[in-house]
């Protein structure tokens, strides 16, 4: 939680170092600075220094130009992608390339926050949807929806998006690269032990492709490709009568 000073102190900090907030003249230290002498509490007071201008300048070691500089390299952080914003907010376990993950398939803020809603009885499409993104699983889909449904929280991630320009993040359909076709958009799980090529570069062909790679089969998921030894992923796609691919027909699949 966020509830005592430390914890949100070490919140801000962590902010301001997770690449996005790079900033030059913005480092741990004054992070701790400004914070005790009430300037900053939250990540959205960063982009409100220029309000605060006049007791910057009060400060010992801080000049017109300097103070100036700061405020001119915030203002240059006002837009930012979905992914490097969800990432920067420190959410439990919820590591970069979870942000990326997450960002591709929501989209944007507000269909991330609806779905950890419609996610938040921990059943439904909507909670399975979440945890069979590749790499969640029911532990991060926990903290990722218990982060989004706090009171605290979601004032402050509404503070910090008022303030700044949340790119959204294109669709796997709308973003997949010059290969795309009848399969952007579809959704695709890969069990068993892939013989001519590694699971990354499965997944990468996947995407290239424009499809979701999820982790977990569900009514949701278009094609199950199936390697050596494959078990319980194949077994409930063929129970739900999802396509069930082997390792050479999804490389013929994929033109591959």
């Amino acid at each position: 939680g966020l509830a005592c000073p430390a914890q949100s102190v070490e919140w801000l900090k962590h902010f301001v170092s997770r690449g996005w907030l790079d900033i030059e003249g913005l480092g741990r230290k004054h992070i701790e600075a400004f914070f005790a002498d009430g300037l900053l509490e939250t990540p959205a007071d960063i982009f409100r220094l220029g309000e605060r201008r006049a007791d910057l300048l009060e400060r010992e070691g801080w000049g017109e130009q300097s103070v100036d500089n700061l405020l001119t390299a915030i203002d240059e952080r006002r837009r930012v992608p979905f992914d490097r914003f969800l990432y920067a907010l420190g959410i439990r376990h919820i590591g970069e390339g979870n942000a990326r993950l997450l960002a591709r398939h929501y989209g944007g803020l507000d269909a991330l926050r609806k779905a950890a809603a419609s996610a938040a009885s921990r059943e439904g499409e909507a909670w399975e949807a979440l945890t069979g993104i590749d790499g969640m699983g029911a532990g991060r889909a926990e903290d990722l929806v218990a982060f989004l449904y706090d009171p605290r929280s979601v004032r402050i991630v509404e503070a910090l998006a008022a303030e700044v320009t949340v790119e959204e993040t294109a669709a796997a359909a709308a973003g997949a690269g010059d290969d795309a076709g009848e399969l952007a958009g579809r959704t695709v799980v890969f069990t068993g032990t892939l013989a001519t090529l590694s699971r990354r570069e499965a997944k990468a062909r996947a995407e290239q492709l424009g499809m979701r790679v999820v982790g977990s089969v569900s009514a949701k998921t278009d094609f199950v490709v199936a390697g050596e030894a494959a078990g319980s992923k194949k077994r409930k796609a063929e129970e739900l009568g999802i396509e069930v691919l082997t390792e050479d027909e999804w490389l013929e699949l994929a033109g591959r």
